[in-house]
């Protein structure tokens, strides 16, 4: 299977992998036979190798230019991708139901939003970054569909989620927001903030580097290509 016969194939596996669990009860059937931990753990896996072969595939397929890939252009996913995995490993476990990636059942202290406090949707703004850069360093047809797609579900699941989270709350909504927001560097100027979140953050900072040295140096045997610049 060649061509965009695979990258049709990748491309609708991944998305359907992501709706079909929803489907007539499917998911909580199979967290109840297997338990929360063990599913959200083998289908993180699933979805990172669907994610994989889709960009691949899109790789593979027939070549249809948009734009030029200038040289200067790689730069632009070096430099967004460090940020992007930053924001992914603190936003592993957010002390929120209200975004992605968040713990189911958990609430926002006001006082004590954790993370949050800097960014209510870290995990949604990571994928941004990363289909956003990539975009802008990869004209051809088949990729601008796969990063223009992601692109476009990261920004327009912010504002779903805060309006679910509105909803939600009610009035305690306002505090809620108060408290958090879409993407703000000012907690980590207070010393009262890092006094109670600033050893964890640097751990997840850590890591969220850590992730991104060894996908740096793996994405030209893993995807084809080479990333860094020319």
């Amino acid at each position: 299977m060649t061509g965009w016969s695979e990258y049709a194939l990748a491309l609708g596996l991944f998305v359907a992998s992501h709706f079909l669990p929803r489907v007539g009860g499917l998911r909580q059937r199979l967290i109840g036979a297997l338990g929360r931990r063990a599913y959200f753990g083998a289908y993180g896996i699933l979805s990172l190798a669907l994610l994989i072969w889709v960009i691949s595939a899109a790789i593979r397929a027939p070549y249809v230019g948009l734009w030029p890939a200038l040289p200067w252009t790689r730069w632009v996913p070096n430099l967004a991708m460090p940020l992007a995995l930053v924001l992914l490993a603190c936003g592993v476990g957010l002390r929120s139901p209200f975004t992605l990636g968040g713990r189911r059942g958990a609430d926002v202290d006001p006082a004590d939003p954790g993370f949050a406090a800097v960014s209510r949707h870290p995990l949604f703004l990571a994928l941004a970054l990363w289909s956003g850069a990539h975009l802008v360093a990869n004209g051809d047809l088949a990729l601008a569909i796969l990063f223009g797609s992601f692109l476009a579900m990261a920004l327009s699941a912010i504002p779903a989620f805060d309006t679910k989270a509105r909803r939600t709350l009610g009035p305690r909504a306002p505090a809620f927001f108060a408290a958090t927001a879409i993407l703000s560097p000012a907690p980590l100027l207070r010393r009262a903030w890092l006094r109670v979140n600033g050893r964890a953050l640097a751990i997840r900072v850590g890591l969220g580097l850590l992730s991104w040295v060894c996908l740096l140096h793996l994405h030209e045997y893993v995807i084809g290509v080479s990333p860094f610049p020319l």
